[in-house]
């Protein structure tokens, strides 16, 4: 699989970019998982936004189970998994917020229905009915009517900066090939695992 010797992001790059070619739905869905406080662990697919030699960018609203948990406890995984390529890339790494001005320009970007959409939600919380939910977007509706619909402030984005990356590629027999980087000061130190 990727042959980049000291770039886990180049090698990320690269794969990613024969997902995209594939023309699968969503080849930017990845499972998050994040821990509790008591250690209780949990799982969602969220998808990926951005990503640079910084680190991989997804957005949500800070109220959120995930957004509480990654503020109790900023490590984190991530996994992609595209079956059609028979390949999947592990990240581990710390979640930080980003900055008002990225969370700016992504929230600007997005289409009107989820702009509204982040303001009349109140993610993870109970929800008496479906009813109560289209009230809330009624009401946020009549509120920015008109005009452009600000970023609400407890809705961002978290990067998560790696310092482990796994890329795994599918192999008969279950002899799946296993290629790890793994940071060291500003380096990466690249190796194999067994299947």
């Amino acid at each position: 699989m990727p042959d980049d010797a000291c770039d886990p992001f180049a090698a990320f790059d690269k794969v990613f970019a024969e997902a995209e070619a594939t023309g699968m739905a969503d080849p930017n869905a990845m499972l998050l998982a994040t821990a509790a406080a008591d250690g209780q662990p949990s799982s969602r697919v969220v998808l990926l936004k951005h990503v640079d030699e910084r680190g991989f960018v997804f957005y949500t609203n800070l109220e959120s189970r995930k957004a509480r948990e990654i503020r109790a406890n900023p490590k984190v995984s991530m996994t992609f998994f595209w079956r059609r390529l028979g390949k999947q890339v592990h990240v581990r790494g710390r979640a930080e917020q980003v900055s008002d001005e990225e969370a700016d320009a992504y929230f600007a970007s997005r289409p009107r229905g989820s702009q509204i959409g982040a303001w009349a939600s109140r993610q993870s919380r109970p929800l008496k009915s479906r009813a109560e939910l289209l009230k809330a977007i009624a009401k946020v509706e009549a509120r920015f009517l008109g005009r452009p619909v600000p970023r609400p402030p407890h809705w961002s984005g978290f990067r998560v900066v790696p310092h482990f990356f796994e890329f795994w590629v599918s192999g008969t027999f279950r002899l799946h090939d296993r290629t790890a980087y793994e940071r060291q000061g500003d380096g990466w130190r690249r190796y194999k695992l067994y299947p």
